[in-house]
């Protein structure tokens, strides 16, 4: 490979073996904050080291916790300073291309009162922050975006946020995790009500660092002021990122492959029931709990697959992992609609259009939506696609080439190293010919 932006994968192929991705990105940004907030020392296992998670460590580091690394990594201390312990940085603070930590560290950052810039790189200032900054707002709250309400993030001090009850106008994790994190400084009780079930990390770690809330369906609510304790967390693998060995698996001839360790959170695995329900074999084994998650190991063979009509309600419990549904998708016999999806449109590209016109490129035909996209299986021929920058379309693109007839040559795919950074080697090791 000359060129180290570029991935050239060869076709066919299969995959076998035991893999361990790394851990959940998700988890791992959480810990490293909560732990920020905590009293004392929290120590973090099998924390996810990527450029995002890393971004958040950085932000920490400039707000004056300190956070060491042990074992080559696999150990990560963060020495909290309490609830109102951070010191307000001297530097505009970036947030390279991940929106979960500009977006929760915001929530952080106005409770706290601390004047601070956040910005990132040229695709995180161009994903929209005002789903984030309303709310935040109508808290007290007082931050200045660009003129069409992306990053940099001006947050002003001010002396005290209110807490409110915020009905989530579109289901998203992030903006429910920047309320509540909010929430912790605000004077009052803090509730999010959503219109559809998302990941709740933020909820459960929270419970474990000790703080009490209260769920009651869509409800999650706080009260401001409370302590959080220190905490031993043991992060999960990170479903997301076994995704693409799953769906390379199922759609690979004389595959069989056990993913272990990996977290099966309920509000996270909408990626298995949409691939169950198209056919595919992914058995759990050794289901247990790890730090309050749901963890078990999947044995994944090969299937054959059929196109389906995805269940709108599925789409927020599968909404990252959508770009390797896609080439499940193309390997599947008949058509498959995804719709209510509109989200995918600010991910860390268009990932609609991103995906249907490497789809396309690859020979498939496809019809997109504003709110999703139908895709119609067949042959996917060799072909060059541009991931313009997104870590999750160039990974899916790679195991695409599994049942392509010609090589699939992937540009722009340094962004892997935002959520996977091992994602090259595991592969190979596991049968993708890259």
């Amino acid at each position: 490979m000359s060129d180290p932006d570029e991935l050239l994968v060869q076709p066919g192929g299969s995959l076998g073996g035991t893999v361990q991705v790394p851990g959940d990105k998700s988890i791992s940004h959480r810990a490293v904050m909560l732990g920020a907030l905590g009293d004392g020392v929290t120590e973090i296992r099998e924390c996810l080291l990527g450029e995002d998670v890393r971004a958040t460590m950085g932000a920490f580091r400039a707000l004056g916790i300190t956070i060491d690394e042990h074992e080559g990594g696999r150990l990560i201390r963060v020495h909290g300073r309490g609830l109102r312990g951070l010191t307000a940085p001297r530097e505009v603070i970036d947030m390279g291309n991940s929106g979960t930590s500009i977006r929760l560290l915001t929530g952080i950052l106005c409770g706290h009162g601390l004047a601070a810039t956040l910005t990132g790189d040229a695709s995180l200032r161009g994903r929209p922050m005002r789903r984030v900054t309303d709310p935040l707002a109508q808290m007290g709250a007082n931050i200045a975006t660009a003129s069409n309400g992306t990053p940099p993030l001006v947050i002003a001090a001010n002396p005290g946020l209110r807490g409110i009850t915020f009905p989530l106008p579109v289901a998203s994790a992030q903006v429910k995790s920047a309320v509540l994190l909010a929430g912790l400084f605000a004077a009052g009780e803090t509730t999010v009500i959503e219109p559809a079930p998302t990941r709740d990390h933020t909820e459960r770690m929270l419970a474990g660092c000790g703080v009490a809330l209260s769920v009651e369906g869509p409800r999650v609510s706080l009260v401001g002021g409370q302590r959080l304790g220190p905490s031993t967390i043991t992060v999960p693998a990170d479903l997301s990122s076994a995704a693409f060995f799953i769906v390379g698996a199922t759609i690979s001839p004389d595959s069989d492959l056990l993913l272990t360790n990996v977290g099966v959170n309920p509000t996270r695995t909408g990626v298995l029931s949409v691939l169950a329900q198209m056919g595919a074999h992914i058995e759990r084994l050794n289901e247990r709990s790890i730090g309050g998650e749901p963890v078990a190991d999947l044995r994944v063979r090969s299937a054959a697959l059929h196109g389906v009509d995805v269940d709108p309600a599925l789409v927020p419990l599968a909404i990252d992992e959508f770009p390797i549904l896609f080439i499940a998708a193309a390997c599947a016999r008949g058509i498959t609609r995804v719709r209510g999806a509109a989200e995918l449109r600010h991910k860390e590209s268009d990932r609609i259009a991103t995906m249907a016109a490497g789809l396309t490129a690859a020979g498939l035909s496809v019809t997109t939506f504003e709110d999703g996209i139908e895709i119609e299986g067949g042959q996917l021929r060799g072909a060059t696609v541009d991931s313009h920058g997104d870590h999750r379309i160039a990974m899916a693109f790679a195991i695409a080439a599994l049942r392509a007839s010609g090589p699939l040559r992937i540009r722009n795919a340094a962004p892997i190293a935002t959520s996977f950074p091992s994602f090259v080697p595991l592969a190979r090791a596991a049968g993708l010919r890259l």
